[in-house]
C-alpha cells in the first residue's frame, strides 16, 4: 500500500487518499499490471535479440485521445499485484533472458516499483524507466539510483495542444525538466559490446498527424538544450485510437510529406545518436495483446 495519504508523486499533484480510492490515474495504492513478456519492438539497443522484459503497468496521468494502450491506461484493465509479486515477475523476465526490466508507465507507481527493486537481490540486468514524460522532480529522484536507462517522452511544445489532445497544459514545461532531470542521473548513453544500451537516456517523439510543426518545435529544444551523447528516437507509428475520431484532424495517419519534412529535419539538426522509424511502422502490429500474459 501507499505510504503517503495525499498522493502528489506525479505533476497532477490530485492529492487523493489511493489507500482508500483511486488518484486522477486510476491506480489506487496498490499495483495494478497488464502484461509482462519479452518485448521485441522496443528500439534495437532496448530489445536486442533476446527481448526487454517489459511490465506494462495499468493507469496513466495524461488522458490522450489518440491511446493506443488506451485499455489499460485509461480503462485500467490489469491484474491487482503485491510489490512481491512484481519481483518475481522481474525475475522470471531475466530468467528468460531479457536484457533489461522495462518499467512502461511507470510514474504513478514509482513508490512501489522502489520498494520492489531494492529488495531484488541481485538484479544485474538495467532497469528502464519508460514513462510519457510527465514526471515529478519528486517521483524521479525516488528512482535515482534504482534507474539506469531513461526511455521518456516528449509529445508536445504547445500548452494548447497538450491541453486538448492530452489534459495537461503544463505538459511541456514539465517533460523538459524531467529529461533535464533524467540526464543529470544517468548522464550519457553506455552499450555493451553486443550494443545493448546498459545506461542512458533515449527521448521519445511520435509525429502527430497535421503537426509537424511542432515535431520541429520539440527537436529543436532537444537539439538546443540536451547533450550530444543523448539518444533520439524519432516515431511515425500514430495510428487514430481510442477517441481520435472525435478530433477530425488527427483521425488519420501522418501522410509522406509529413513524414519526411520532419525526418528531414532531424537529419538537418545533425542528431549523431537516435532511431527513424519508418512510416511503415504504423501497423496494428505494433500493440501488445493485453491478456495478463506473465502476471
Amino acid at each position: 500500500m501507499m505510504d503517503t495519504y495525499k498522493c502528489n508523486i506525479c505533476p497532477r499533484t490530485c492529492g487523493a487518499d489511493r489507500n482508500s480510492g483511486v488518484g486522477f490515474c486510476g491506480v489506487g495504492g496498490g499495483l495494478r499490471v497488464a502484461k509482462a513478456f519479452l518485448h521485441m519492438w522496443e528500439e534495437p539497443c532496448i530489445s536486442g535479440s533476446h527481448g526487454s522484459g517489459t511490465v506494462f503497468f495499468s493507469g496513466c496521468n495524461l488522458k490522450c485521445i489518440y491511446c493506443q494502450n488506451h485499455v489499460i491506461s485509461q480503462g485500467n484493465f490489469g491484474k491487482e499485484i503485491s510489490v512481491d509479486h512484481l519481483r518475481e515477475i522481474f525475475t522470471s523476465l531475466k530468467e528468460k533472458g531479457a536484457h533489461n526490466i522495462n518499467l512502461v508507465n511507470p510514474t504513478h507507481n514509482v513508490i512501489q516499483i522502489r520498494e520492489a527493486v531494492l529488495g531484488l537481490a541481485g538484479i544485474d540486468v538495467p532497469i528502464v524507466y519508460n514513462s510519457n514524460g510527465y514526471d515529478s522532480m519528486e517521483g524521479l529522484r525516488l528512482m535515482e539510483g534504482i534507474v539506469n536507462i531513461y526511455l521518456p517522452d516528449i509529445k508536445y511544445f504547445s500548452p494548447e495542444l497538450s491541453l486538448k489532445y492530452s489534459g495537461a497544459a503544463n505538459y511541456y514545461e514539465t517533460a523538459v525538466l524531467a529529461v533535464q532531470e533524467m540526464y543529470r542521473q544517468v548522464g550519457g548513453a553506455v552499450f555493451d559490446s553486443e550494443g545493448i544500451l546498459t545506461k542512458g537516456l533515449i527521448i521519445r517523439h511520435l509525429i502527430l498527424p497535421g503537426l509537424a510543426s511542432e515535431s520541429i518545435k520539440v527537436l529543436d529544444w532537444i537539439k538546443r538544450n540536451m547533450p550530444e551523447d543523448i539518444l533520439v528516437s524519432l516515431m511515425s507509428q500514430y495510428t487514430p485510437y481510442y477517441r481520435a475520431g472525435e478530433f477530425p484532424e488527427i483521425n488519420r495517419r501522418i501522410t509522406r510529406r509529413e513524414y519526411e519534412r520532419v525526418v528531414n529535419h532531424f537529419l538537418k539538426l545533425g542528431f549523431e545518436n537516435g532511431y527513424i522509424q519508418e512510416r511503415d511502422s504504423a501497423q496494428e502490429d505494433y500493440i501488445p495483446d493485453f491478456n495478463l500474459e506473465g502476471v
